[in-house]
């Protein structure tokens, strides 16, 4: 392991699960601070409850460029993410020369998701062996919350060390976009660690949850009642993660292009930028055409 990797991994935190808020605080008072200790509240169980319950909201207008231009430096220790996380979860790595040890060539994978070992190197053909994943799917953040963020919040949530894992290549493409009612772990013995990662991403973004995947979350959970929220990686120079309330429209949306435009359809009563006049049928929810 680098000493880059060692003094991360000495810096993990807790994260600070709000029960009874919806949401969490994720990191420290301004842009370049050092996050302040946190401790875990509760398990992971008893966190899911705090996690919104609502429907998926449309997937039309996600791309991945909407969640930044690939892998960034958001923590500006000069190493992209990628090479963050397998730095990170790999042992034995080695490094590109003249890169600082920011490029990984090689390393050893204990794979989480199918609890083989798999040797990564670097290389057209090879690399994919080992991909990273964002255990909270992009694709299935922007239907249930993140459509409404600003980009640079986007960037942020996709470049998190808390919502990313380096795992099997292949079983990573096999999830998709899938979340806990659609895809877990063939490795049995990892699912409830798994199902709690994303319960303190979706708790700590304020991104909510469907009946379904809820319902999933709390039978893996229900094995293993005690399973804690994860620790957070983090470093000295990290940004600031965003709050987990996006910013409210100055004045309420004039009507359902604007809302459209602005990717918050359908809205629903109490959503920023609510406008009764939205909801022409008075089920409170408007712009669902």
């Amino acid at each position: 392991m680098s000493l880059r990797t060692a003094l991360t991994n000495a810096l993990a935190l807790g994260l600070v699960a709000a029960l009874g808020t919806g949401c969490a605080e994720l990191g420290g008072s301004s842009a370049g601070d050092a996050v302040p200790p946190a401790a875990v509240v509760g398990s992971a169980l008893e966190a899911l409850a705090s996690v919104e319950v609502r429907g998926r909201a449309p997937r039309s207008g996600y791309d991945r460029d909407r969640f930044g231009d690939g892998w960034v430096d958001t923590d500006r220790n000069g190493c992209d993410t990628r090479n963050d996380v397998l730095a990170r979860d790999l042992t034995g790595e080695t490094f590109q020369p003249g890169t600082r040890d920011c490029v990984v060539l090689t390393g050893t994978l204990a794979d989480p998701y199918s609890g083989r070992t798999i040797e990564f190197r670097r290389g057209e053909g090879t690399s994919e062996a080992v991909q990273i994943d964002h255990v909270v799917a992009l694709s299935d953040a922007w239907q249930k919350g993140a459509q409404r963020w600003d980009a640079a919040r986007r960037t942020a949530f996709a470049n998190d060390p808390l919502n990313l894992l380096a795992v099997d290549g292949p079983l990573n493409q096999g999830k998709g976009d899938g979340d806990a009612a659609t895809w877990l772990p063939p490795n049995r013995s990892y699912r409830c660690a798994y199902v709690a990662r994303q319960v303190a991403v979706k708790l700590g973004y304020g991104l909510w949850m469907t009946t379904a995947e809820r319902d999933a979350a709390s039978t893996v959970l229900g094995a293993c009642p005690d399973q804690p929220l994860p620790a957070r990686d983090v470093s000295p120079a990290q940004q600031e993660p965003p709050s987990a309330t996006p910013a409210a429209p100055a004045d309420p949306y004039a009507d359902c292009a604007a809302v459209r435009a602005a990717g918050a359809a359908p809205i629903r009563e109490g959503d920023p930028g609510w406008n009764a006049a939205l909801d022409r049928d008075g089920d409170g929810v408007g712009c669902e055409g």
